[in-house]
């Protein structure tokens, strides 16, 4: 279960997210750029990845490890080995032939 603080970040980030999804539908519609569509893909992306790794955090620190008592460095390194892995690990998408 995460804390109010973390749900507030996590909501707001998805409002975020949800406000560029809408303005995402408005430009597709207005037929706007392909490059300007794209950027803003991106960023709406990035803003889900965001929430995806602070939700990651919460549930290795209050989920899977609440009742371990590791060193904050050893929790740390372990947070930033799978924030490395979420971002970059997955193998890549392969393009259609």
């Amino acid at each position: 279960m995460m804390d109010e603080r973390h749900a507030t970040e996590m909501i707001a980030r998805l409002r975020r997210v949800e406000g560029q999804v809408r303005g995402l539908q408005r430009m597709i519609a207005q037929g706007r750029e392909c490059e300007d569509v794209l950027t803003q893909l991106m960023a709406a992306r990035s803003g889900l990845e965001q929430v995806s790794l602070l939700l990651l955090d919460t549930h290795v620190q209050r989920c899977l490890l609440r009742d371990c008592a590791l060193p904050e460095e050893t929790l740390r390194a372990l947070l930033q080995t799978l924030r490395m892995w979420v971002r970059f690990g997955a193998p890549a998408a392969q393009l259609p032939d």
